[in-house]
């Protein structure tokens, strides 16, 4: 499929979405934030979320910007779209320390993202979480393929959009780090 054929699709803080479509990537810049990719190879569907904290402080919150929320929400959707919940398969990207200030919201995030995915028995086919560096993640939902950019603590990540040569599709490999 040509570079310009390609729809890449944002997900923000606080956001979800979910895709069918060969031609679909879903993107996101991560610091602390956690994104969870799951997708159903075998029904060609898939989805990510992007998460600020774990769990609200109020029970009845119901806002997808927390994990707890955010995975249930994503979980219902895929079923919706046509996976299926025990062929679900996770790959987890972010939980960065990006500041002493910051304290522990990364790992917190890492870490209930993994305790999640292991108590709904979903297994976690690739990850790159916690360290000091941002993220910029790519992810083909229909495949469950998905690419990873590091950025440096000195670069700007003020234009979530990905260069022309991180459009490119690889010709092989199910996770690439680059």
């Amino acid at each position: 499929m040509a570079v310009q054929d390609m729809r890449v699709e944002y997900v923000h803080q606080g956001q979800y979405s979910t895709a069918h479509r060969d031609n679909v990537v879903l993107s996101a810049v991560l610091g602390s934030c956690v994104a969870t990719c799951l997708y159903d190879a075998a029904a060609h569907v898939g989805g990510m979320n992007h998460f600020l904290l774990p769990k609200s402080g109020d029970e009845n919150s119901a806002h997808i910007r927390f994990g707890a929320n955010s995975m249930e929400v994503l979980i219902n959707a895929l079923l919706k779209a046509g996976a299926s919940r025990d062929r679900l398969c996770a790959k987890v990207f972010g939980g960065a320390q990006m500041a002493e200030h910051f304290g522990t919201i990364g790992r917190s995030n890492a870490q209930f993202a993994t305790w999640f995915l292991e108590e709904e028995n979903i297994p976690i086919k690739a990850q790159s979480l916690l360290g000091r560096q941002a993220r910029r993640v790519m992810f083909w939902p229909a495949t469950g393929r998905a690419r990873q950019l590091l950025i440096g603590n000195d670069e700007a990540v003020l234009d979530p959009a990905p260069t022309p040569s991180e459009q490119k599709v690889a010709d092989s490999g199910d996770l690439t780090l680059f």
